[in-house]
């Protein structure tokens, strides 16, 4: 048989060579197409000239050729727009594909097309929310997805988290059940001195109210922060948790039933929380701000406003500063007045200017009770406050006129002494109305943040200070970075995968940077 690539032209009169006597026999209908096509060499060579095809002049162009009888079957997939519906020739030397070959590639691009189609079938069609907290239960419930069992998703939540859990860093938790709020947070340790949230809830349940008056929790507020309660622990349930610490503060302190409460709570949702004192809760404070503090700090006062009390911390810091700001505590005071306990004896939903400075002059004497020597530290440049409460948070908002709250852009901002005033000036020329309307207060703290800002006027005048930090940002950050750091996975080489195995060691925990 003539070579088809070697320029010789091939019998005219479509018999087989000697070489082609071993070849199965054509059937009659694929010969009767063949004698049909009595003109594919003219098609094939105009088409490979205007294609411009680098196939010599003397390519071979028998009519009736086995081979040419395939290339034209193939030519007609090929597109040329304004010419006919043909491809180029092949250059010479390449092998084309046998028509077997290609009826496979044909149905294997069908058979992707076919199951992209039902891939995004799939993924148009709704489908059920994969689980409903019952805060009734306490527990995490699974509805019935939209679409068949045999194409469920393989991640469905909240599962995919404590899957995912067994091979990333350890999570912690920590959760603050105060006199005004109720909150929890979930993280991955990842840099030194940092974390990544996981999860997060928080929820104003009011547990202290009506706590000033009668000495004890309310069935309401107990009530209140049950549910809320409820909700963490369903969060906690289906996460991969290292080391937890659940806390409550000042309104669990002074009631006369904070414990029989607590037992309450361990009965119905199953958490333990834990009555801490003044000075943890100062420290932790402290140890949740302590990436806020700059080194070019030497003295510091970091206050937090809470419902119930107030944490102040005097901060100096030497030259040797410790991984750990809490170190550097050289005073501390817990004032027993919070947000919600000073409204109720002031009033907080209609507030005048003077029983604003009567909420000011109560907290000044409760400041001067503490003994702090040294007041004149606050150097111009090395000396600032830190607040971390719901009233600065609040002021921050406030001044850069968000359309809701940001926790970004509100964390870590500098507020001017000048642009504290001006801001508490504004709060107190509203009504509660205006108060309430306003996207970063809200009606819920409407009636306690003049409160709030009684209190930091008080710390002001003791304090006077050219700046002030804002953080969001306490108790349950303090909380978190000491467990991680007792725990030692900030140390080095304590973030490391084991690549090849996959499987995390548990004595070095794997980071995800935040």
């Amino acid at each position: 048989m003539n070579d088809p690539d070697s320029g010789a032209k091939p019998s005219l009169s479509g018999a087989r060579d000697a070489d082609d006597a071993g070849r199965p026999k054509r059937s009659r209908r694929r010969k009767g197409k063949q004698k049909g096509a009595t003109s594919p060499s003219a098609v094939s060579t105009s088409a490979g000239q205007a294609a411009g095809s680098s196939a010599p002049a003397e390519r071979p162009q028998a009519a009736n050729s086995g081979i040419n009888a395939r290339r034209n079957k193939r030519r007609k997939h090929g597109k040329n727009p304004g010419q006919e519906n043909v491809r180029p020739l092949s250059p010479v030397g390449q092998r084309e594909a046998p028509e077997h070959e290609q009826r496979q590639a044909d149905g294997r691009k069908a058979r992707r097309k076919q199951r992209g189609k039902r891939s995004a079938a799939r993924a148009a069609s709704p489908v059920a929310e994969a689980a409903v907290l019952s805060p009734a239960a306490g527990l995490v419930a699974e509805q019935r997805p939209a679409h068949p069992p045999s194409e469920q998703r393989r991640e469905t939540p909240p599962y995919r988290f404590a899957e995912r859990d067994q091979h990333d860093a350890p999570l912690y938790a920590a959760l603050d059940l105060g006199t005004n709020n109720c909150r929890l947070l979930i993280a991955q340790p990842t840099r030194p001195g940092q974390f990544r949230v996981v999860d997060a809830f928080s929820r104003i349940v009011r547990l202290g109210e009506g706590l000033a008056a009668s000495g004890l929790l309310s069935d309401d507020a107990m009530d209140r922060s049950v549910e809320a309660l409820k909700i963490c622990a369903a969060k906690l349930k289906h996460r991969n948790i290292r080391r937890a610490r659940l806390i409550a503060t000042e309104a669990c302190r002074a009631a006369g039933n904070g414990e029989a409460f607590l037992e309450r709570v361990r009965e119905e949702t199953g958490l333990d929380l834990e009555i801490i004192n003044r000075e943890t809760e100062a420290r932790l404070a402290v140890s949740g701000c302590s990436s806020l503090v700059g080194r070019e700090a030497k003295s510091v006062v970091l206050f937090d406003i809470g419902g119930g009390s107030s944490e102040i911390a005097v901060i100096r810091i030497g030259d040797n500063r410790s991984s750990r700001l809490a170190n550097h505590i050289t005073h501390w005071t817990s004032l027993p007045v919070g947000v919600v306990t000073l409204s109720e004896r002031h009033g907080g939903r209609d507030v005048t200017p003077e029983s604003f400075a009567g909420m000011v002059s109560e907290v000044e004497g409760m400041l001067a009770n503490f003994d702090c020597p040294g007041d004149g530290v606050h150097a111009p440049e090395d000396f600032h406050l830190i607040g971390t409460s719901g009233t600065v948070t609040t002021l921050a908002g406030v001044h850069l006129d968000l359309p809701r709250y940001d926790r970004r852009r509100v964390d870590g901002v500098w507020l001017s002494d000048d642009e504290v005033t001006a801001m508490q000036a504004r709060l107190l020329s509203w009504d509660f109305t205006a108060r309430a309307a306003n996207p970063c207060i809200g009606p819920d703290r409407a009636d306690l943040v003049l409160a709030g800002c009684a209190i930091l006027e008080a710390i002001r005048k003791r304090w006077p200070s050219r700046r002030m930090r804002v953080a969001d940002r306490g108790l349950r950050e303090g909380l978190l970075t000491d467990m991680m750091a007792d725990d030692g996975v900030w140390r080095r080489g304590r973030h490391r995968r084991n690549n090849r195995g996959g499987h995390r060691n548990p004595a070095k925990p794997e980071g995800q940077a935040s």
